[in-house]
């Protein structure tokens, strides 16, 4: 896990740095950063949680120090680029959800939004790109979304064998894990052990393997003790889907998803290694 985690998880000094270079990325601004920044409105679109809010303070020191601007100064009159800054895109509901909102009710009839993340997750982006191009369409505006990252992380069920995810080449022998996986009454499509993604997180198969196993068999037990798990919130990871998990071990200073294994930050009476805020 620790190998894991060294590529995985993001503390505030290197999510800062990360933002900081954002600021002044070629792609972005250019030779003129500070021209940029300042016809860029700064989208504040969450309802529920802390982390935009957050993500936005360290942005705002980084601007600072490179351009001498703060977020107030930016973005006035009637400004055509948004962006949108979150920890990660996971299932890709809640920046579905902001940014159709915005779509709907406040988007000029052009605009271009940058989305800048720490992580993305490949299949929750495919479905985000596709439902906010059909948001866009059906709103009869003309919106074009880019989208930034520090790192992607490949999970989609097609590339099962070669994912960055936790994602078991079976139940193993643990009779709990297999009352478990039986009780969600759909055929799992289990990794074929041997290969790497593309961005090689696991030191190789049999530390992989091992650590699938493992918080697969103490996800199980900690949804047999724990009152508070609804049913999406599965050993590996909450999702929607009838699986084992969402499985991803990418986590943040400031908080760990709902989308990691329940090892990682499930309460009481489980001890977790990073107990998790809930909005």
């Amino acid at each position: 896990m620790e190998h894991v985690l060294r590529k995985t998880y993001y503390s505030k000094a290197k999510v800062s740095k990360f933002l900081a270079g954002l600021v002044t990325h070629g792609t972005l601004g250019g030779d003129d950063p500070k021209g940029f920044w300042k016809t860029t409105e700064f989208l504040h679109l969450q309802r529920a949680g802390n982390s935009q809010r957050e993500f936005l303070a360290i942005f705002e020191q980084a601007l600072r120090t490179k351009t001498g601007l703060s977020l107030a100064d930016c973005g006035s009159g009637q400004p055509q680029r948004f962006f949108y800054l979150d920890d990660a895109l996971f299932s890709g509901g809640r920046i579905k959800s902001d940014l159709t909102r915005w779509i709907e009710e406040e988007a000029p009839q052009e605009a271009e939004v940058i989305v800048a993340v720490i992580g993305i997750h490949e299949q929750g982006h495919y479905f985000a790109k596709k439902d906010l191009a059909a948001a866009i369409k059906e709103a009869g505006k003309k919106i074009k979304i880019r989208w930034g990252k520090a790192i992607d992380i490949e999970d989609r069920i097609f590339n099962v064998d070669t994912s960055d995810v936790l994602r078991p080449t079976g139940p193993g022998g643990d009779e709990a894990v297999a009352a478990y996986v039986a009780n969600l009454g759909k055929a799992q499509t289990w990794r074929s052990p041997g290969r790497q993604g593309s961005r090689k997180l696991f030191s190789g198969e049999r530390g992989r393997e091992l650590l699938e196993q493992e918080f697969l068999k103490a996800g199980v037990r900690i949804r047999a003790c724990s009152p508070y798990l609804n049913d999406y919130q599965r050993p590996l990871g909450n999702t929607v889907m009838r699986t084992t998990g969402f499985g991803t071990m990418l986590v943040t200073w400031r908080n760990c998803p709902n989308n990691a294994p329940l090892v990682l930050w499930a309460g009481n009476p489980w001890y977790p290694l990073f107990p998790r805020k809930t909005n």
